[in-house]
This record gives structure tokens, sequence and C-alpha cells, in this order.
């Protein structure tokens, strides 16, 4: 309900989370798959001399070296036996991300397709198939990437001595690019007549004792009444919402490594039925941003934390759900507070994670590699490539922003959208693209969060052009590593100007320091300021934290990289990206002690307090 008005919208962009109730089966896909890179007839059966897990990255499992850097097309099939389904019933294929294309078949018949690795889609199995046993179904994923994806990639094809082509994609980014089906595949049996979205918002009072909340419910098609009801977290009913809206009295607010969940629980009423139920958890909580402060909760916030990425030996990309949990373990046993979803929507299953632990998240679409001739060099030199005339990438770009609110708008551990990171915002043309972007998202958000643009080295205060479109500066820089490497005393002064440059230019916004960090070796030690030892990773550190307690409007910093990882291949990498405070099998180098008595000294709440209007 919007008010008392009912709204219906097109069941291909559902993307509730999939949940089992009593009116929706819930059927796991996931496990062995028949495998293929290169061409197949899906009307025509695969063959099983390959197989694949799902969900992960094939790159990682294929072993073959040839095979791990293929780029193409890969299929992925299997039969699978279909349940009774009701003539008032429909069955859904839903898939939570296939990297980067992917096109569905049901026994050899094309049902549709997605681009964009990162979000959900879902297929509906036409009625004329329920009937059968089993149905193959078989996917046609594609890992091409190029100057109108998400990622970019920079896109070549060579012609080798037989005459065949081999495709080529040189990462126009700094980390491998792994693909296949990475997060979980579910068959669902649901109503046709369904619940297919809720935006579930809450307006705090000024005492922050009581909240307004209200709740719109999308159907699938017309229904005569729809009964929501709030819970709190011990199920308890504490609300019947009237007209799609109630008022929570002495409500628990979702706070900083302190989460409270509610439930909201929603039924479909036709013909004096229950069609449908959903369950959506929520938490009640305030962002604002004021005079140079981010505020949660009308208190001033201070992020510490991490960029991150998914990627664990083995899954490379996949879905690891132990793996999710024990990151966000270590990141509270550190004393941090936040990450970032670093260069991508991470999976459905994080994302509802960190709501329930409380663990704040900057959320961030695949627009990373929106820079030409972008490599990993020392050339740090703020030239106009012409990028904005070369990039294609605004039709991509707006189908990620979209998809991603749709997908992530009820998250109480959302705080903050990213629009890019590390774009070329120095460049002519920045100012132009980025400002109708910064819009949709403001458009798209019902609860409209700050937004922000993750800005590169080359885009300084004097130069850049996007900067004034946002309402956070975030900032990525390496000052001691890419610049003045090894030189801690000039990289102190240099980031010390700058951040002050900033704080002047936009005296009423918040800092963030988004990435900052210096690869290390485990194991590796010197007595001297040695890059690459686990004594200048603990010096560069200090360094860095100095300057930003110096700095009033500074509210967070956000270690480049939680972990180690792996990256494409490049003369600057040694088997990955080394600027983890932990490695990549998650044990900690020597700087985590003291990243955990720095952080655990700064509260989460009130560290650069100022008088707010």
């Amino acid at each position: 309900l919007v008010g008392s008005e009912m709204c219906i919208r097109d069941r291909r962009n559902d993307m509730l989370y999939p949940i089992l109730t009593k009116t929706r089966s819930i059927y796991d896909l996931n496990g062995l798959w028949n495998f293929k890179l290169g061409s197949h007839d899906p009307k025509k059966l695969l063959s099983s001399s390959e197989v694949m897990m799902v969900p992960t990255s094939f790159n990682d499992v294929v072993v073959d070296e040839e095979k791990r850097n293929y780029i193409g097309d890969f299929w992925y099939e299997r039969f699978i036996e279909l349940p009774p389904i009701g003539e008032n019933q429909e069955a859904v294929l839903r898939f939570g991300s296939v990297t980067h294309h992917a096109k569905i078949y049901v026994n050899g018949e094309f049902l549709g397709e997605h681009s964009g690795g990162f979000t959900p889609f879902e297929v509906i199995i036409p009625e004329k198939l329920l009937s059968e046993d089993r149905i193959k179904v078989s996917i046609c994923a594609n890992n091409e990437l190029n100057y109108k994806t998400l990622p970019v990639g920079n896109y070549s094809e060579e012609v080798r001595e037989d005459g065949s082509v081999k495709k080529k994609v040189q990462e126009n980014f700094d980390f491998f690019n792994y693909a296949g089906i990475h997060r979980p595949i579910k068959l669902i049996v649901r109503p046709k007549i369904h619940i297919s979205d809720l935006v579930i918002t809450s307006q705090l009072s000024d005492d922050l004792k009581s909240a307004i909340v209200n709740v719109d419910v999308t159907s699938s098609q017309e229904v005569d009444d729809i009964n929501i009801t709030i819970f709190d977290e011990e199920h308890k009913e504490v609300a019947i919402l009237e007209n799609g809206s109630t008022t929570l009295h002495n409500v628990r607010l979702w706070e900083v490594l302190d989460a409270y969940l509610y439930t909201v629980h929603v039924e479909l009423i036709k013909d004096e039925e229950v069609v449908d139920t959903y369950d959506e958890p929520f938490g009640v909580r305030s962002i604002r941003v004021a005079d140079g402060q981010f505020l949660i909760n009308e208190k001033p916030f201070y992020f510490k934390g991490f960029g991150k990425h998914e990627d664990t030996f083995i899954n490379g990309r996949g879905l690891n759900e132990a793996a999710n949990l024990l990151d966000l373990n270590l990141l509270k046993e550190i004393g941090a507070n936040s990450f970032r979803t670093s260069h991508y929507p991470y999976s459905e299953e994080m994302m509802r994670l960190a709501d329930r632990l409380g663990v704040v998240v900057i959320d961030e679409v695949p627009a990373v590699g929106l820079f030409q001739n972008f490599n990993a060099s020392l050339d740090l030199s703020p030239k106009d490539n012409g990028t904005w005339n070369v990039m294609k990438t605004k039709e991509a770009h707006e189908q990620v922003i979209a998809e991603l609110v749709k997908r992530d708008k009820n998250h109480p551990s959302v705080v903050m959208w990213v629009v890019a990171n590390e774009p070329a915002s120095h460049e002519e043309g920045a100012h132009e693209y980025f400002e109708p972007l910064v819009k949709l998202y403001k458009d798209l958000d019902p609860e409209k969060r700050p937004v922000t643009l993750v800005n590169i080295m080359m885009a300084n205060p004097k130069n850049d052009k996007a900067m004034d479109l946002v309402d956070v500066i975030c900032l990525n820089r390496y000052y001691g590593w890419y610049v003045e490497h090894g030189n801690l005393v000039k990289a102190e002064e240099e980031l010390g100007k700058e951040l002050e440059e900033w704080q002047a230019l936009y005296p009423d916004k918040p800092i963030v320091m988004t990435e900052y960090g210096a690869d290390t070796l485990p194991g590796l030690h010197s007595m001297w300021h040695t890059p690459y030892t686990e004594e200048f990773q603990i010096d560069f550190y200090d360094m860095s934290h100095k300057v930003f307690d110096s700095i009033p409007n500074l509210v967070g910093e956000q270690v480049w990289n939680f972990a180690d990882f792996e990256t494409n291949l490049m003369i600057l990498r040694v088997q990955g990206n080394h600027k983890g405070l932990f490695s990549r099998n998650r044990q900690p180098k020597s700087v985590v002690r003291h990243f955990k008595k720095r952080w655990e000294s700064i509260p989460n709440y009130g560290y650069k307090s100022k008088k707010i209007v």
C-alpha cells in the first residue's frame, strides 16, 4: 500500500530476499552442476565430463591455467525435480548473482537474461513446463567486460595461428576478474498473487523515543486488503498498521554494534483468505550530515573499519557465509564498526549479517574502472585522458544504481551510497556525467541517505569537478606509498596539507578516508623505514592517524584493505595485493594489535563532537 492505495509493478523486478513462509516454498539448487567453457546448444544435453560447484568462482576450481583465465561464454546445466505446483502458484528461478551476464533456458527455451554480476534477478518458469516431472535448467554466463559495462574492462581479441579467436579482458581495476555463479540459486514456489516489494521507512521524534513507521507494499496483482503487523525481537506484537503507518513508542533504536531489529509481517488478503505472507526485518535509526559531522541517531559517528573484497581461497568471489561471519567477528574484535562494499554490491547474506551485528555499511555499485588508461603504475599526474568521451557506461550505471537501491533500501546497516570508486573526476565531463547519477540515488532511495563519490589521488581540491555534488568527501590517499614512497616525513606533510584544503573548500561536509595503506608481507622485518615490512606498515599508519586526528572534519578511517586479496598480473603485485591488515587466510599482521589499541580508544560516537545545529 502507498497510503491506502494499491501499488502493482512488474514482477520481473522482484528483489525480496527468498525466505520460507506459510505461503512460499524455497528449494536450494546449489551444489554440483555440469559445466563447460565455450559454446553449447541448450536444446541438447551438456556433457557431464566437467562439473562445477554453485556458488563459487570457476577460476580457482578448474586448476588449468588457460581455463582459469578464460574469457567468453560458459555454461551450467542440471535437471531439477519439480515439486507439486498448484494452479494459483508460480515457480521462479532466482539467482543471487551471475558474473557478469546471464541467459537462462529451461528445456532449451530462452526465458530471460540479466546484465550485471552483483545483483539478484529471477525468471518465471512457463506454466506449460510445470506439468513435467523434471526440467533441464541451462545457464549461459559470460565474463566479458568493456567500455559499456561496470566494472570497466579493456576487451580485445587475439587471432591465433590456427585461426581461432582468443578473447581477452585486461581489468581496468586492481582486483581479479573472478566469474561464475557467485551466489545461491533458488527455486521459489509462491502464489501468483504475491508481495513483490516492501518499502519500510521511519521518522524518529526529536527526543528519539518514538518513531512513525511507514510500510509501502507492492503486490503482483490487486488484492482486497493488506494486513501489516510489527513484531519485536521476542516476536511480540507491538503494532498493527492502519493505512500503512503506525507510531512505535518507547522505540528501541538500531545502534552501532548494538543492533535491534523489528520485523514487519505482511499478509495479502483476497476473497477473505491470506494468499501470501512475508517477513522483513528492519531497524529504526536516523542518519543525516550537518556541520562537517556524520550523525547516526543525532550523535556524531566516527567510521572505523575497512575497504574489503569478497575474496577467499577456493571460493574466489563466491559466497562463503562462514568467511563472512569470521570477517565481521574479526572486525569487531579489532575495535572496528564499519566497512565499504568495495567495489561492488556484496551478497544479500552479508548485508543481513551486518544488520544483525550492528555493523555500518557504505554501499557501493560496481562503478570501478571509470578512468581511461587506468593502471596501478606510479603515474599520478592529473592529466586529461578523455575518459568521459570514451566510456559509454551511462546505461549500465543507471541500472546498477536502481538495482542496488531496490535491493538494499530497507537495510539499517546501510548509511551511505557510493556512486563510483576512483573515477576520473578531475577530467572534463565528470560533473556532467555524475550529476544525474547522484540525483538518481536521491530520487530512488526512500530514506534519502547521503551519497558520496570515492575520490582518486589525481582529483585534488584544485582540479576535482564532482565533489560539490556529494554529501560526504570520501578520499583514497596513499601518501608514503604511491606518493613519497617510504618517506613518511614528507608524506605526513603532504597528507595534512591536502586534508586541510578539502576542509577549507567544503567546511560543512564531513571527510572520510576510505582507503589508505601499504603493502606488507608477513614475516618481513627491518630496523629501518623499509617498505613491505611489518614495521613500516605500523609506522605508516601511525603517521596517517596523527594527521587524521588533527583534522576536525575528518570523521572516519577505513583501511585498505581488511585482508590481502587476489589481483590481475602486474609488476606491482606479488600474488595479489598485500595491503591487508590480515593475510588472505585471515591471519593477523603485527599492525592489528596497534589498530585494536587505537580503535578501542575511539568511541563510536562523539570522538570529534561539535555543536550541531
